[in-house]
C-alpha cells in the first residue's frame, strides 16, 4: 500500500527535476508561444524578430509566423512552402531584431542596410 502512496510523488518529483533542465528562457510578447526548435539564445532576452539574411525571412515569435517576399508581397504564413524545407535554421546565420516591435516588417526591412542582396552567402562576408 505504500508503494502505490510513494509513486506519485516519485513521478511529480521527477517532473519537476526534469522542467528545472529545459535550457534557456526566452521571453517574447505573447505568453505561452514557445520559440521554434531552432532558436536557442544563450540569455533571456525581449525580441519580436530574428531575420534570417541569407534567405530573407523573418520569424515573428508575437504571431508565430514567418514572413518572406515573394513577388515584391510580404507574406505571411506558419508552415513555410516546400521549396524553403533545405533550410536549417539551427545553423543559419540570423539577427535578432532588438527593440523593434511594429506589425509591419516591411518598414523595417526597407529602413535596414542587411538585405539579402548583399547577404553573407553571395559575398563571403558577414553584413550587420
Amino acid at each position: 500500500m505504500k508503494k502505490i502512496v510513494f509513486l506519485p510523488f516519485v513521478l511529480l518529483f521527477s517532473i519537476v527535476l526534469s522542467l528545472e533542465s529545459c535550457g534557456p528562457v526566452v521571453i517574447t510578447s505573447r505568453i505561452g508561444a514557445p520559440p521554434p526548435t531552432w532558436f536557442y539564445p544563450n540569455r533571456a532576452e525581449v525580441v519580436r524578430y530574428i531575420y534570417f539574411p541569407d534567405y530573407e525571412i523573418y520569424y515573428d515569435f508575437s504571431l508565430r509566423t514567418y514572413l518572406y517576399l515573394d513577388n515584391n508581397i510580404w507574406i505571411s504564413t506558419r508552415i513555410l512552402p516546400a521549396r524553403f524545407n533545405h533550410i536549417d535554421f539551427r545553423r543559419s546565420h540570423r539577427v535578432r531584431i532588438n527593440n523593434y516591435f511594429d506589425d509591419d516588417i516591411k518598414i523595417y526591412h526597407n529602413n535596414n542596410s542587411y538585405r539579402s542582396n548583399t547577404s553573407r552567402r553571395n559575398t563571403g562576408t558577414k553584413k550587420n
